[in-house]
């Protein structure tokens, strides 16, 4: 248990940061590296009736397996996503409460936060094409792509992050569009208005690389 709480971390002084997102997740230095600890919680509307509790049918179907089963299959495949190192769920009568711990990501930055400086970079921009290409191949269909849960190295290479609630669904084409619709939706949201010339440029180049992936397959 003490893996999952956020006071014994404190206590070791291993906190060392927070990381955005809809849950609440720290950023650990442990004795088995660095690490990401998120609780899940709830938002919108159904955080007025409980912020961190779900309806409980079976540890199985419990968000934080399913996501840790899900990591565990994509990072087989060797796919770029974070390592799972533990899933928590603890059934309190018909609900429970939910953490995941996962091997952190170093030295990478959200997409949404390489728009100012890298927007005129179509190897960047192909790269992210590239990137969720290979993951649709693969059948994954990721329930919020957004341009937060796309993370770059200075490397040029590409993560995906946050999987809650993501499935695979191979061959479900429908499902990818709507993938692609969500990020290009969430684009148009954090893109700076004095930069807006430049969208339409960059969702080009990354539709160029996601179709150049899927002619080489």
């Amino acid at each position: 248990m003490q893996l999952f709480d956020p006071a014994h971390w404190k206590e070791q002084g291993a906190v060392v940061g927070n990381a955005r997102g809809r849950g609440s997740a720290l950023l650990l230095e442990t004795e088995f590296g660095p690490a990401v600890l998120r609780q899940y919680l709830r938002g919108g509307w159904a955080a007025r009736v409980s912020r961190d509790r779900y309806r409980f049918t079976g540890f199985e179907q419990s968000r934080p397996v399913r996501e840790f089963r899900l990591l565990e299959q994509l990072s087989g495949a060797g796919l770029p996503v974070p390592e799972p190192l533990a899933a928590l769920c603890i059934h309190e009568g018909s609900s429970y409460k939910a953490w995941l711990l996962m091997r952190r990501i170093m030295n990478v930055d959200p997409l949404a936060d390489l728009i100012e400086k890298r927007h005129e970079d179509p190897l960047l921009w192909e790269g992210v094409g590239k990137c969720i290409r290979r993951f649709h191949e693969f059948g994954l269909v990721h329930a919020d792509l957004n341009a937060r849960n796309i993370l770059l190295d200075g490397d040029g290479d590409v993560y995906l992050i946050d999987f809650d609630r993501s499935r695979i669904r191979k061959g479900d084409s429908a499902a990818f569009s709507a993938n692609l619709r969500r990020l290009h939706r969430s684009l148009q949201k954090v893109w700076p208005k004095t930069l807006r010339r430049y969208l339409g440029r960059c969702w080009g180049r990354l539709l160029a690389g996601y179709d150049l992936d899927k002619a080489s397959a």
